[in-house]
């Protein structure tokens, strides 16, 4: 059995105390919610914090705010996400991300927040630590070799967050707070290319916020790769939001990769796609030219080179669902899922 280690436990009931206990803790503290994932990493000892702040009896934290865009909560729990019907009306795409991210019961625990900041995935870092002594540990955690590349002076462990490409692609902004002040990013900068440092968040942040732009004339939409239809994390994750004119003529587009390296990755789909309609032919192009973004390494599930291949299928998917096909029932077959 594997048991969590020693640790202090704080509760604050406002995001200002929460702040306070950080910048007193330092380092050692950590940020709890639903404890989906960092439970977990703390019985395998890859997070050892000496104090957990918890955020879950923080009101301000679970709101849903509506006024040019949308504002949800980073408290809210997955669950409250998909039941928020400004969310499935207007951001189809992260309903749908929020929607695949593992089951039911993880999704009434685990909250925005935390799979927003979700920590990197990797084949020898996801054991027990009794594993991964065995193989002199790695470079994520313990230990000074990436094995998945062992040339590599960084770690590639893989973001496998569902619900950031799919907010990137919204053109998202996190709102993180911390006893010196409050500061508003573009989502996309919250990532840095790292498997270690992967998050731009200071240990002494909160993320409070997701700030969500009007989606007047966009649609989206999010197609997930995972072996099962339910319980696991991504090995491929397209976000895809385009705007277009009334006679389908694309003004701007955003698609967004996850799962394929350390953080979501942004394409130049806006660039390729604007000024043309969502023809087959067009969509063809693209999905072939966005794929060349994507890099996956031989540390998450299934083999690599088929997961590099089916990456413009997965694009195409996306693009043909935002121009309006009928794509349920190819989205029951290859996602194992069906979204109601």
């Amino acid at each position: 059995m594997m048991r969590l280690p020693h640790f202090r436990y704080r509760a604050p009931a406002s995001i200002e105390e929460a702040a306070r206990i950080l910048a007193d803790e330092g380092s050692q503290a950590m940020l709890v919610a639903g404890g989906t994932d960092l439970v977990p990493n703390m019985k395998r000892r890859h997070q050892e914090p000496t104090t957990l702040v918890s955020v879950r009896r923080i009101d301000a934290l679970k709101k849903v705010a509506n006024g040019a865009g949308l504002t949800l909560g980073a408290g809210l729990t997955l669950s409250e996400v998909v039941g928020t019907g400004a969310v499935r009306e207007h951001y189809q795409g992260l309903w749908e991300a929020a929607s695949q991210v593992a089951t039911p019961q993880l999704r009434n625990m685990g909250t925005l927040g935390g799979n927003v900041c979700l920590d990197t995935r990797c084949t020898y870092y996801n054991q027990n630590y009794e594993w991964r002594k065995a193989i002199d540990f790695c470079m994520k955690k313990d230990g000074e070799t990436c094995w998945v590349a062992t040339a590599s002076k960084r770690c590639v462990a893989v973001s496998s967050t569902d619900t950031a490409p799919a907010l990137i692609a919204l053109g998202a902004k996190a709102r993180l707070v911390s006893a010196s002040g409050e500061r508003e990013v573009a989502l996309a900068d919250l990532y840095n290319n790292d498997g270690i440092e992967y998050l731009t968040r200071r240990p002494d942040e909160i993320l409070t916020e997701i700030v969500l732009p009007p989606a007047a004339g966009w649609r989206s939409a999010y197609w997930k790769l995972r072996r099962r239809g339910a319980f696991d994390f991504p090995v491929l994750g397209v976000a895809a939001a385009v705007r277009a004119a009334p006679d389908g003529t694309v003004e701007d587009a955003r698609i967004v990769l996850g799962a394929v390296a350390s953080r979501p990755v942004v394409t130049r789909a806006g660039e390729l796609l604007s000024g043309r309609k969502l023809t087959d032919e067009a969509i063809a192009e693209v999905a072939a030219k966005v794929a060349t973004r994507a890099k996956p390494l031989d540390n998450t599930d299934l083999e690599i080179y088929w997961r590099k291949e089916v990456v413009p299928a997965f694009v195409g998917y996306a693009l043909r669902q935002i121009r309006g096909d009928d794509m349920r029932a190819t989205r029951l077959r290859i996602a194992r899922q069906s979204l109601g």
